[in-house]
């Protein structure tokens, strides 16, 4: 038989990713083309530059058609998934009016504010893409998270009108709503002239990234727990119901119709401090590992390995970026003495990501009544050893990953699998598609060290948070 293919677009926060799978889920090519830094032209202003999650989208998709080896009328779909909690404002001709505003744009924690006539639609970076390249002006329901008059327990429109309006944007302004695993269009003319891909090939919706991520790295029960070790680090597991107003969680869409995930509360610019670290250090760093003939992060993890558990005392509280209601908040280093470097503060940002992840998923157990069996981890911090296993021992459960690291981009291929037929629901798909790579079991010693430590750590915030505030009123008096 003829070997078929599926095309998995994940358009993330850092880089837009394309990856070319075949039908068992096994890779064929992929590609990626890192984003623009943000640009933040005011205070609380943070926007994605010029039509960067196009653009990186097209120059991505052109590379990868160049390095498939199979002939592109074998490839029967392609799946669309985008990072959530963006805003994109649209002209009616599908164009951008203006930059697509970010998830840690202040203006998505308010209503939409209606300033420009160029404006016809607004959408989520999911709608402007399949815009883009399907000429259809649809999106997935299950990527309306954040400030949109979504009802997520009927996945549609809120149907009382004052509570519709209260959000700022008509019926009219708004794309057509469609399910995960639907065909949302067909890629048109002009993506295919541009790109190689086909012209006429569905297009498929999925959900937001974290969710198709979870459909991607095979969570199916909630006895399953998945850690997305990405610029956002949040910990996930699956569920039937519609949660409302959990404390320790929140109720997101999954990646197939009238499913949830429940995801913790999370680190924000969590793996982007990795980047940070070694930036800070980057010469020293790009000089050893060139003389050892190795990759910067695997430098960083040969000497981090070799660092104690608990990094001799060294912790790192992760707060790089606070949250609005508590813009106080700073990341920080507590515990140095003449021992430590920055193989000390390498392995102490695993630790410390390792430990409020922990503290995070424990809260999201208690209040589901549940508890994690395995822990699966996606995204690139997943390729280090030594953070897998200090995931092991923190959690004190078998640590998985996968043999597809981008769990997103195979979560995205999996909808479209199941939408063109290829499988014949999820499940089926899910099976024949996620495969166990490694597995890093918890030792017993260190499990125990890191429970105690992982006490201490819990209790940091709460004698630093003063000072902190006293701080942060000293300058902003300034």
């Amino acid at each position: 038989m003829t070997t078929k293919y599926l095309i998995g677009i994940d358009g993330g926060s850092q880089s837009t990713k394309v990856v070319i799978f075949d039908t068992e889920g096994h890779i064929v090519c992929e590609t990626a083309e890192a984003l623009a830094p943000m640009h933040t032209p005011a205070p609380g202003v943070v926007e994605h530059p010029d039509d960067d999650l196009y653009t990186t989208l097209e120059a991505a998709a052109a590379r990868a058609m160049r390095q498939f080896p199979g002939d592109p009328a074998d490839i029967v779909g392609v799946g669309l998934c985008t990072i959530r909690c963006c805003r994109a404002l649209v002209r009616a001709d599908g164009t951008l009016a203006a930059p697509v505003q970010s998830w840690m744009d202040l203006r998505l924690s308010r209503p939409y504010e209606h300033e420009s006539d160029d404006v016809a639609y607004v959408t989520t970076t999911s709608g402007y893409i399949m815009g883009r390249i399907t000429g259809s002006l649809t999106d997935t329901a299950a990527n309306y998270i954040g400030p949109w008059p979504m009802d997520v327990g009927t996945w549609d429109w809120f149907s009382d009108p004052d509570t519709f309006d209260s959000f700022g944007i008509s019926r009219e302004m708004l794309f057509e709503l469609k399910m995960p695993g639907e065909i949302g269009g067909y890629v048109n003319s002009a993506f295919a002239a541009a790109t190689g891909i086909p012209e006429g090939l569905p297009v498929v919706h999925t959900a937001n990234d974290k969710a198709a991520e979870a459909l991607g790295a095979g969570l199916r029960d909630e006895r399953v727990g998945l850690v997305s070790l990405g610029t956002y680090i949040a910990a996930m597991v699956v569920g039937p119901t519609f949660a409302k107003d959990p404390q320790y969680y929140f109720t997101n869409f999954a990646s197939e119709p009238h499913r949830y995930v429940y995801e913790s509360a999370g680190i924000r610019r969590g793996m982007w401090t990795v980047s940070w670290l070694r930036n800070l250090v980057g010469a020293e760093i790009t000089q050893a590992a060139a003389e050892r003939g190795i990759g910067r992060e695997e430098y960083l993890n040969e000497l981090a390995a070799d660092i104690p558990a608990g990094s001799d005392g060294l912790m790192c509280v992760l707060d790089w970026l606070a949250s609005p209601s508590q813009p106080h908040k700073k990341g920080m280093f507590i515990g140095f003495d003449e021992r430590h470097g920055y193989a000390h503060m390498y392995r102490s940002i695993l630790e410390g990501i390792a430990f409020r992840m922990k503290q995070h998923v424990s809260d999201m157990e208690a209040e589901l009544g549940s508890q994690i069996e395995k822990l699966v981890l996606s995204g690139g911090g997943a390729n280090s050893d030594v953070g897998m296993q200090i995931f092991a021992d923190v959690f004190n459960v078998p640590a998985v990953r996968n043999e597809m690291r981008n769990a997103a981009g195979l979560g995205a291929a999996i909808c479209a699998a199941v939408a063109c037929g290829v499988y014949p629901d999820f499940d089926a798909a899910s099976a024949r598609m996620v495969r166990e790579a490694d597995v890093f079991l918890p030792d017993p010693d260190r499990a125990l060290l890191y429970r105690e430590l992982g006490e201490v750590y819990a209790d940091i915030s709460a004698q630093t948070d003063a000072l902190l505030e006293r701080t942060s009123h000293i300058l902003s008096n300034r």
